[in-house]
Formats: structure tokens, sequence, C-alpha cells
């Protein structure tokens, strides 16, 4: 099998869980780390890496690196487009995590790039992954609900308002609309598949000026429809439900990382309840599917592929337009 070499570009806190979940996928390696400070590189690589994972102290060093087959984005909402791009013209496949790009301009610019240098591009969608997930898609596209007509999904949490935060800070692309909202719009997107014909978006703000939570209503032209509803301010069970026009499908919380779905195949069924619980974190779903289109030379997910991506970049910028919120690319030195 082949070895397929990961970098890792930003070393934060999601990236210690993805990095802590390459070693649960069979035939992965962390190469290398890169940052801006080589102090942060070093200290992540001795921390998650092996006694052969280099540390770079710029972004550049590491797109420069020729052990490396794939890079992992996870620094901040508006820095992706320009990394992953840099990375996609030196060769090298990308995993971006979510939210993809602070704007649909930006998505738009590494797509393009990926298509016409011909190199793999994803969005870390972890949900899409998730065996729960997977085994849900395979009920609901084999009919046993009728027809999927809607979907709704909550996500909320609890934030102390820190403007030094990521999450408070809109030159960072902070809020809830690109860090949580994202995931019942995605989830939307993946069960009712293409774009909706209407978005319509109420919001609250911060003092920072990013939003502190919002609703979303998307609506299709045959009719189905789906909401969503995140916060920073109000916890809420974070569950989904797919409904069809003989039964439904519940998600039980957190639906971004299930291990267990309810299936209801008419209003008297009491419910069959399936676990399937992730392997570790549950990243490790997403890298073996980059790690399989690698080794099989496919330059998209069939999973999580790159025009569902842009869909749900429009329909967050068409909900961040209407909230009156501007986000915008970072230049970025490497």
């Amino acid at each position: 099998m082949q070895t397929i070499r990961w970098g890792i570009a930003g070393p934060g806190r999601i990236a210690a869980n993805v990095a802590a979940d390459l070693v649960r996928s069979e035939g992965t390696e962390l190469a290398a780390v890169g940052s801006r400070s080589a102090e942060r590189a070093e200290a992540f690589a001795a921390e998650h890496g092996t006694g052969e994972t280099r540390a770079h102290g710029s972004y550049r060093a590491l797109l420069d690196d020729d052990a490396v087959d794939v890079v992992y984005i996870a620094t901040p909402h508006p820095q992706h487009a320009d990394l992953a791009v840099a990375a996609l013209e030196a060769g090298k496949a990308v995993l971006v995590e979510k939210t993809f790009t602070a704007t649909l301009a930006g998505a738009w610019r590494v797509v393009d790039t990926a298509r016409r240098h011909g190199v793999f591009a994803m969005e870390a969608m972890w949900t899409r992954f998730q065996p729960a997930i997977v085994r849900a898609r395979e009920v609901w596209e084999a009919g046993e609900i009728g027809e999927v007509r809607s979907v709704q999904a909550d996500l909320g949490t609890v934030r102390e308002v820190d403007p030094s935060d990521r999450l408070f800070a809109p030159e960072l692309g902070g809020g809830a609309l690109l860090d949580l909202t994202v995931y019942p719009v995605s989830f939307a997107q993946m069960v009712l598949g293409g774009t909706p014909s209407a978005v319509h978006a109420v919001a609250s703000k911060e003092t920072t000026g990013v939003d502190a939570e919002n609703a979303l209503l998307l609506a299709w032209d045959d009719g189905r429809f789906a909401t969503a509803q995140t916060s920073f301010h109000s916890p809420s069970p974070g569950q989904a439900r797919i409904f069809g026009t003989t039964g439904w499908i519940d998600v039980l919380p957190r639906f971004h990382h299930p291990t267990t779905i309810v299936v209801h195949r008419s209003p008297d069924d009491p419910g069959e309840t399936i676990e399937l619980p992730p392997r570790g974190a549950g990243y490790s779903h997403e890298i073996d599917e980059v790690n399989a289109c690698l080794r099989a030379g496919r330059t998209e997910s069939a999973v999580m592929p790159l025009d569902d991506t842009l869909a749900v970049q429009g329909i967050l910028a068409e909900a961040g337009d209407q909230m009156g919120l501007t986000f915008s690319e970072a230049a970025l030195t490497l």
C-alpha cells in the first residue's frame, strides 16, 4: 500500500485532533508541520509527530517539502484560499478545514486552481464520513423513509465573548455563521442536493460585529426546504432530522459527529436504533477518503465533491449578506 505523507499547515487545536487520528488511518504518515512560528511548528511536531516529522518555520517551506503529498490546512478561515491555492500550484493535494474559505469568490479560486492543475482538493467536512451518517444516507437513498422533503438541524453552544478569540474576530472570519452554521447547511445540502433557490436568514450580533446566533430557511424550487439554527449563547441538543413522505430519520446529538441514528419507516414505527460510533475522534474517516482518492488518482471526492462545497459557500455568502456581515480573504505571506 502506498504511504500517503501528510503535512499540516496551522498547528492549532483542531490540527492536534486531526494529527492524533492520522495514526488510525492505515498507510499514513505525518511528514511535516508548517507554521509562521518555527517554535510552534517544532513543539507540534515533537508532540504529535515521529522523530522524523519535520518542522518548518514558514508555509512556503512546507509547500516546498518534496516529501509531502497532501497538506491539511487548519489556519483561520480567511487564510485558507491563499494557502490552498499556493499548495495546489506546488502540486500538493489539499484537505481544507471547514469553512472552506471566507468568501464564495475565494472558494471558486481554490476550485478553479485545483481543476486547472488536476490536483486533489476537498473540504474537511468530517460529518459526511461518520459511519452513522454513511448509514443514514444509505437508508434515505434506498427510499426507506419515502421521498425526502425537508431537513432540520440545530447546533448551539455557550461561548464567553472574548475579542481576542478567533471566534469573535471579524478579520479572522469569526462568528457563528462560518464556525457553526456551516454544519447544518452542509448537512441539508448533502441530503437535499444541489443549490436552494432561496435563502432567508436572520441573526443577532456580538459587540465585536460578528454574528452571535442565527436562523436560516433554505427553499428549493420543488417545495423542499431546510431549517437551521445555531448560537454562541444558547446550548442546544445538536440534533438533526430528515423528513420523508413515509417516515423520518433522527440523527442524535451531536449530529455533526454522531454515534447513533433512529430510523422511523412509518408514523407507527417505534424506530430502529442504529449505533455506529466513529473510529478515534472521528477525523480518520475523512483522512481515509483523501488517502483512497490519492491512491486511485482521483482529483475529487464523490462524498464531498467540490460542487457541493461551492453550493454551501454560496448559501453562506447569501446568508451573510442578509445578516449584514462582511468577510474577506487575507493576503497571506508565505
